[in-house]
């Protein structure tokens, strides 16, 4: 039998790879994660709630299983910000200015967030119900630093995880996949889906 194709709502190829990887590790999955880009609203909230929008969006686009991803970047003396606003952030002020946002501040401590919501697609029996949607997290705790490591990979150089003594960015790829904020989300996603492989 073939594999059953999830696709996961996204453009970037670093994102997919790392996905994949972390996925992979392990016993043979009964389904296969490609991805593929998708125009999909920026709606405001907290993680979850742009993650449920986006992946009923993306169920209503594809029609079959969809994952989305959110990924947030959460400063404590922000209140949590700039969350799922960190691309624009990252974007508009570069590597030094994410950094430079705490200066004053007493704390410069943050926590990495990544939310997956799951959608095994439209009902085929009531196509105009609302998709079932399911939701992971996870989180590592880290400090916002001056810029080291390569910058190929987001804001991975400003986040020194905590206990660890480097950024992201300076961590090998497969020691960053046992803890980063994705594995963790991904690890939860991906029990779920070996539990309730898509039809």
């Amino acid at each position: 039998m073939a594999q059953k194709i999830i696709v996961f709502v996204t453009g970037n190829a670093n994102k997919l790879r790392e996905f994949n990887q972390i996925l992979g590790a392990g016993e043979e999955a009964p389904f296969r994660v490609e991805g593929r880009r998708l125009d999909l609203p920026e709606v405001q909230g907290t993680t979850q709630e742009v993650s449920r929008e986006k992946c009923k969006r993306a169920t209503e686009l594809v029609g079959g299983p969809v994952i989305v991803e959110d990924t947030a970047l959460c400063y404590d003396a922000l209140g949590g910000l700039p969350g799922p606003y960190i691309k624009w952030f990252m974007k508009t002020l570069g590597h030094d200015g994410l950094n430079t946002l705490l200066d004053g501040f007493p704390t410069r401590t943050a926590h990495a967030l990544c939310t997956f919501a799951y959608s095994p697609g439209l009902n085929r029996d009531d196509p105009e119900a609302e998709p079932e949607i399911h939701i992971f997290e996870g989180r590592t705790e880290g400090t916002i630093v001056p810029p080291r490591g390569p910058a190929n990979f987001g804001w991975d150089p400003v986040f020194e995880v905590k206990g660890v003594g480097q950024t992201y960015a300076e961590m090998d790829p497969v020691e960053k996949n046992k803890i980063s904020h994705r594995y963790k989300a991904i690890q939860a996603l991906r029990e779920y889906l070996l539990e309730h492989p898509p039809q």
